[in-house]
């Protein structure tokens, strides 16, 4: 025949084991969550580390950068002067096929013409 206590000793049993069970399953979270702190942790660390060296970088392409655009300017006014000279000397061939053509009509020579298409005098 079950005694008094009896209820009262299963009741404290029972809250017993589902103490224990709550501190295990509260153990079990706590590690996780020890765990993954110690892994942003480490994250954090990495990252920290790759920002100084992403800036380090970006400092070394800003730098290439510059040199780059002087040399791009550079190679810019060397075209524009070889342009020039270019056009400098179409200005002269001009000016020499006008002085043939006006030597030629001022000797009264027929025109003829060569391989180009163009006139020439004889």
């Amino acid at each position: 025949m079950p005694t008094q206590d009896e209820p009262e000793r299963r009741t404290a049993e029972a809250r017993a084991a589902v103490s224990a069970s709550l501190a295990s399953i509260g153990g079990s979270y706590d590690v996780e969550m020890r765990r993954r702190a110690s892994d942003l942790h480490a994250n954090a660390a990495a990252i920290t580390k790759q920002e100084q060296e992403l800036a380090k970088q970006t400092a070394a392409m800003s730098k290439q950068s510059v040199q780059w655009q002087k040399l791009a300017d550079t190679s810019t006014k060397k075209l524009n002067e070889i342009g020039d000279i270019q056009n400098w000397a179409e200005t002269i061939e001009r000016d020499l096929l006008v002085l043939e053509e006006t030597l030629r009509l001022a000797e009264g020579r027929e025109p003829v013409e060569n391989a180009s298409g163009t006139n020439s005098w004889v």
